[in-house]
């Protein structure tokens, strides 16, 4: 049995009476009951993924995947191809938004190159699992084949794996690829069937004209290639990306270990889609860190019945939104733990009808 098999095979449900018991924890500390909103929400699913919420979380990893697309040969992006390999340099050194934030958070970065086109050398936190020097281009053929797109979850299980065996609690996704909105967008299309024109964006900030290439790709590429809308597999292989599939396996592994995983915006949640789409489980292992300016995010964690902890405008990828995401997960900890409850302070309930 491969590993993909062994791990879409422990993937369980929430545990209901750990969630229930959390509840009513948190209807007895001292506010009106919900009154704290999504960080309540939080406290209750981290109940229900590890079966009580815990004091705190000390190790927390997020998970980087690098990989380039062919498509970038229609002309859907407003960079060059060169930016990916260049951004991972900036990432090994410390100096990109999502290396502030993931110390802000107090999270190691996970590098991977799962799909570079170009070869990285030897870098600080760098891990080399490439599986192809990026995709082809989904708008002539086949961004991937099948087998590559099940070595590339593969990837992603492994790394997950690897950090949750290393003693990390909580686990946040990101991503970098030039190009990588168009098959995000291609995904999406295929399980919403809404029209590519409503769900596409312009990503990096692509002009008009760059809009039309990108809207006119993603529709060749449906045309061409003809992706299963009831095989997920299949999706992934004809229309997605090396680093979206990597992300979808983190979270994958996330649910069959039973650790919480972070996804960022519209990429991540294409990778999410895909996982879920895999194993509807694992969205019960998913938390939602905010919803970004890319029109398709909305459609995508709406499908997947999510909702996210913050709305900031942010269309940046690398994770940042996850990072912070990170955060807030620590403050709904502190809320469980530190409050007092009414007995405990001395305040009156609510008054009975």
């Amino acid at each position: 049995m491969s590993l993909l098999e062994q791990t879409l095979q422990v993937i369980k449900p929430l545990d209901d009476e750990a969630m229930t018991r959390a509840q009513a924890h948190l209807d007895d500390l001292t506010k009106p009951p919900g009154s704290l909103g999504t960080l309540e929400d939080i406290a209750r699913r981290l109940a229900g993924i590890r079966g009580e919420v815990p004091r705190r979380i000390s190790h927390k990893a997020h998970i980087l995947m690098a990989g380039d697309h062919g498509v970038v040969a229609e002309g859907v992006s407003a960079f060059p191809q060169e930016v990916t390999p260049q951004m991972v340099f900036n990432f090994s050194q410390g100096g990109a938004a999502i290396n502030v934030l993931a110390r802000h958070a107090g999270a190691e970065l996970v590098l991977v190159d799962i799909g570079v086109a170009s070869e990285l050398p030897d870098l600080p936190g760098l891990l080399k699992r490439k599986v192809a020097p990026g995709t082809a281009n989904l708008a002539r053929g086949t961004a991937m084949t099948r087998e590559q797109a099940i070595a590339a979850l593969e990837v992603g299980i492994e790394v997950a794996n690897d950090k949750i065996n290393a003693g990390h609690e909580l686990l946040g996704i990101g991503e970098m690829g030039i190009g990588n909105t168009t098959p995000s967008s291609a995904i999406l299309a295929v399980f919403s069937g809404r029209p590519v024109e409503e769900i596409t964006g312009r990503g990096t900030g692509v002009d008009d004209t760059r809009l039309e290439l990108k809207i006119k790709a993603i529709k060749q590429g449906l045309a061409v290639n003809k992706p299963d809308p009831t095989d997920p597999l299949d999706i992934l292989a004809k229309v997605g990306g090396l680093e979206i599939a990597g992300m979808a396996g983190v979270i994958l592994a996330g649910a069959a270990r039973r650790v919480p995983v972070i996804i960022d915006g519209f990429i991540s949640g294409a990778a999410a889609l895909i996982a879920t789409k895999m194993a509807p489980l694992a969205g019960e292992f998913i938390l939602a860190s905010h919803l970004s300016e890319e029109p398709g995010h909305a459609a995508t964690l709406e499908l997947m019945g999510l909702k996210p902890m913050l709305t900031m405008r942010m269309r940046l990828g690398e994770g940042t939104g996850a990072a912070l995401g990170m955060t807030l997960v620590d403050a709904a900890i502190m809320i469980y733990h530190e409050m007092a409850t009414f007995s405990q302070a001395g305040v009156s309930g609510a008054l009975d009808h």
